[in-house]
């Protein structure tokens, strides 16, 4: 089964503030918005003055894949970025989408982590959770 994801992932009322209604609902008050080719860091970094806005990124395939992530706070690069390419262990520390999770505040339960606590799995194709 393949997995595809490039969003950006904030607090619900700051990602429908400054772009509407394309987002999706996560758990723990997240939302999450396709990545656009008009988003860059700068403009991430301008909407992180209303709070943590994080990047994520991740393709696999047949269990092999890899991610990425950043956040941004206050207006600048707070966390990353981070990358696990192919074939590399994720660090101690947990998977760079995860890590950027904990940044935006998220706390994984018993036996999850924060990408399964929040509910990341639905979203295996950024085309599908948009329609």
């Amino acid at each position: 089964m393949s997995y595809e994801l490039r969003a950006v992932i904030a607090g619900e009322a700051l990602l429908r503030a400054v772009a509407g209604d394309r987002v999706a609902p996560l758990g723990q008050g997240l939302s999450l918005m396709p990545m656009r080719d008009d988003l860059g860091g700068a403009r991430l970094a301008e909407w992180s003055a209303r709070g943590p806005v994080a990047l994520v990124e991740a393709e696999y395939f047949g269990g092999v894949g890899e991610q990425q992530a950043a956040v941004w706070d206050g207006g600048a690069l707070a966390l990353g970025p981070l990358r696990v390419e192919e074939g590399e262990p994720f660090p101690a520390d947990g998977s760079p989408i995860s890590q950027a999770l904990r940044r935006l505040g998220v706390q994984a339960g018993d036996g999850q982590d924060e990408f399964a606590a929040v509910g990341l799995g639905r979203h295996r194709s950024t085309g599908r959770w948009l329609a």
